[in-house]
C-alpha cells in the first residue's frame, strides 16, 4: 500500500483520515477517470514524515502524532490470545486506527509495560518454546566426554589402531598395522615406550627395520634452507660427495638464483639419477615449512637462510628480525608439527656477531653475548631458540657460532670479496679506486669450506651442543687490502689518518689513488674485534681448518681476476 502525497494540502496533528476502502470497490468505480481517481485519492491521504518539522506545525510544542483508522487484531499479553477483527479481502485485518507516534518517550513507556508484562510470564512457557536449551556448546562437548579407559584396554584399543605411524594429515588411509608398511611411509611419530617395536621401511630397501635414531640418521636424506648462498652450495657439495639426498629451499625469484649449484644440477631428463631437489618456499611462510618438512622427511636440517648483512639489517631491520629470528622459530615448529623432533637432528647457522661488544678475547662458547646490530640481534633471538627447543622437547638442535667465513661464492656486496673483486678490475683497468669503511675492524676470518665441514660434523656428534669454529687469528680490513693487491704484485702506501686516509699504488706514474674512505659506509654501532676460539670443536669434533688466511685471499682473488675476465661464471 502507498500514500501518494498532496503538495496542497497539509495534514494536522491528530487529525484522522477516512478509513480506507478495499480494492475491490476501488475496482467498481470504473466510471471515475485514472486522473480523477488520482487526485480524490490523494486529497485525503498525504504522505507526512515523522520527526520531521512541517510548515503547517511549527507553532506545535508537542510532538505531533498522526492517526490512520484501523482495525488491527489484538494480541493479550495476560491470556496469551489474539483477538481477531474483521477481515477485508483476505488481509486477515482492517486498517482502522493506525497511530503514527513520534513521541519517543510515549513509546519507552509502552516498552517499560510490555518487558514487565513478559517478566511475570510463567518460566515454563518460554522454556517450552525454544527450540533448544541454552548453553555453552563447548562446556556441553566437555561434559559429554566419556570417561577415559582403564589403562588396559588403552593398551588394547593402541594395538589396534596403531597409531605410532600416521599419514600426516591423511584420514583416508586405513590404520596401519607391524604387518603391513606402505610404500611411502609418512612423519612417525616417537614414543620412547614402544619406539623400537614398530618396522619401517626405508627408502631403497626392500626389508623393513626398526626405526631408531641412528637407522633414521642413516637414511642420509638432508634439508638446507639457504641452499642457493655461499654455505649451502658449500655443504650441498658435501653432502651429495657423502651420499647424501639433498633438499633445498628457495625462494621463488623471476631470475635465475641458483648459479652456485648449477653445477650441481642434473636435468630430470638425464639418466643420471639426480639426488638434488629443490622446493619454492620462504622462512616467513609457516604453513609451507610444513608442507616441504612432511614431504622430504629428513633426517637432517641445516637452517643456513638469513638475511646476512649487517649493515642492511640496520636499514632492514624488521624483516632482518622476522627472517633471521622468527624464521628459525617457524622451521623448529614445522619439524615438531610434523612429528620428527625425536628423530631429525637440525642446525643452526649463528654468527659471531652474537658476541658484539666483546666482553673477553677470544670468543668461545661461554662469552657472554653482546649484539651491536639487528642482524646480531635476529641470531640471538634464534640461537636461544634453539637451545630452549633442544631442552623443551629433546630435540638435536645445535647452534654454531660460525666467524667470518668467505670464498669466491661470497656476496660482492660483503666487504672481503667487495676488496677482493675490486682489486681485480683495478689490476685489469676495469675499476680506477675502491670506497671503503672503517680500515680498523679486526675479523677472524676462515673459509667457507672449512666450516660446512664443521657444521655436518655437528649432526654427527653423540649429542646436540653448540660450538664455536674459527680460525684463531684476527686481521684488520686494511691487512685484507694490502695482502689483496700484494697477490697480484701492486704496492701500496697508507696516506693520512680517520676518513681523510687513502692508499696510492706506487707501480704506476703519476702514483694513483686506488682506496678512499666513504663515512657512509661506517656502521651506527660497529664490532671492532672478534676472535674466536675454536677449540671445543677441535677436540669434540675432531675438525681442523685446512685454509689459512693468505691461502683464502689468495683464492678470492684468482678467482675474481678470471670473472672479472669473463672466463668464469660470477656466482653472485
Amino acid at each position: 500500500m502507498s500514500i501518494i502525497p498532496d503538495t496542497q494540502s497539509q495534514l494536522k496533528p491528530h487529525q484522522s483520515l477516512p478509513a480506507w476502502h478495499s480494492y475491490e470497490e476501488e475496482d467498481n468505480q470504473n466510471s471515475c477517470s485514472d486522473s480523477e481517481s488520482s487526485s480524490s485519492y490523494s486529497s485525503s491521504n498525504n504522505l507526512i514524515t515523522p520527526g520531521i518539522s512541517q510548515a503547517s506545525s511549527s507553532s506545535i510544542t508537542s510532538s505531533p502524532s498522526y492517526s490512520i483508522s484501523n482495525h488491527l487484531p489484538k494480541f493479550d499479553l495476560r491470556s496469551n490470545e489474539l483477538t481477531p477483527c474483521k477481515s477485508i479481502n483476505g488481509l486477515g485485518f482492517e486498517i482502522n486506527n493506525l497511530s503514527i507516534n513520534t513521541d519517543f518517550s510515549i513509546e519507552r513507556e509502552s516498552l517499560d509495560e510490555t518487558e514487565e508484562i513478559f517478566e511475570n510470564l510463567d518460566n515454563n512457557l518460554i522454556k517450552s518454546e525454544l527450540p533448544c536449551p541454552i548453553g555453552d556448546f563447548q562446556t556441553d562437548n566437555l561434559l559429554s566426554i566419556p570417561p577415559p579407559l582403564p589403562p588396559q584396554q588403552q593398551q588394547q584399543q593402541q594395538n589396534l589402531n596403531n597409531p605410532i605411524i600416521l599419514r600426516y594429515h591423511d584420514e583416508s588411509v586405513e590404520p596401519l598395522n607391524q604387518h603391513y608398511i606402505p610404500e611411502r611411509c609418512s612423519t612417525p611419530i616417537y614414543n620412547e615406550s614402544n619406539f623400537s617395536n614398530v618396522l619401517f621401511n626405508f627408502p631403497n630397501t626392500n626389508a623393513l627395520a626398526k626405526i631408531t635414531k641412528e637407522n633414521w640418521l642413516k637414511r642420509k636424506i638432508a634439508f638446507v634452507t639457504g641452499i642457493t648462498g655461499q654455505d649451502g652450495s658449500y655443504l650441498t657439495e658435501l653432502l651429495l660427495s657423502k651420499g647424501y639426498t639433498v633438499h633445498g629451499l628457495i625462494r621463488r625469484s623471476s631470475s635465475f638464483n641458483t648459479s652456485r649449484l648449477q653445477h650441481l644440477w642434473n636435468d630430470q631428463h638425464s639418466k643420471t639419477p639426480n639426488k638434488l631437489f629443490l622446493h619454492y618456499g620462504d622462512l616467513t611462510d609457516s604453513a609451507n615449512l610444513v608442507s616441504v618438512i612432511s614431504k622430504t622427511q629428513p633426517s637432517e636440517v641445516y637452517n643456513l637462510a638469513a638475511q646476512s648483512h649487517v649493515k642492511v639489517s640496520f636499514e632492514m631491520a624488521e624483516y632482518t628480525g622476522d627472517v633471521d629470528g622468527l624464521g628459525t622459530l617457524r622451521l623448529l615448529e614445522a619439524i615438531r608439527t610434523v612429528g620428527l623432533e625425536k628423530l631429525t637432528r637440525f642446525y643452526q647457522a649463528s654468527t659471531s656477531e652474537l658476541y658484539g661488544k666483546v666482553k673477553t678475547t677470544p670468543q668461545n662458547e661461554e662469552t657472554p653475548f653482546h649484539p651491536r646490530s639487528p642482524y646480531g640481534v635476529a641470531k640471538l633471538y634464534a640461537y636461544w631458540m634453539t637451545v630452549n627447543y633442544r631442552e623443551s622437547y629433546g630435540m638435536f638442535a645445535s647452534n654454531g657460532i660460525l666467524f667470518n667465513h668467505e670464498s669466491p661464492r661470497r656476496g660482492r656486496t660483503f666487504v672481503s670479496r667487495k676488496i677482493t673483486r675490486a682489486v681485480a678490475e683495478i689490476y685489469l683497468g676495469k675499476q680506477d679506486c675502491m670506497w671503503m669503511g672503517n680500515l680498523d675492524a679486526k675479523r677472524d676470518w676462515g673459509h667457507a669450506k672449512d666450516y660446512v665441514e664443521g657444521m655436518w660434523r655437528m649432526l654427527q656428534h653423540d649429542k646436540a651442543d653448540d660450538f664455536v669454529l674459527a680460525t684463531g687469528e684476527t686481521h684488520t680490513v686494511r691487512e685484507l687490502i694490502n695482502l689483496s693487491f700484494s697477490i697480484l704484485s701492486i704496492p701500496l702506501k697508507w696516506i693520512g689518518k680517520g676518513i681523510n686516509e687513502y692508499a696510492i699504488r706506487l707501480d704506476t706514474i703519476p702514483p694513483k689513488i686506488v682506496v678512499k674512505i666513504d663515512q657512509r659506509y661506517f656502521r651506527p654501532a660497529e664490532v671492532d674485534l672478534l676472535l674466536g676460539n675454536p677449540t671445543k670443536a677441535e677436540n669434540q669434533l675432531n675438525w681442523k681448518r685446512q685454509w689459512n688466511f693468505e691461502e683464502l685471499v689468495k683464492d678470492m682473488v684468482e678467482s675474481d681476476i678470471q670473472s672479472a675476465r669473463g672466463l668464469i661464471v660470477d656466482h653472485n
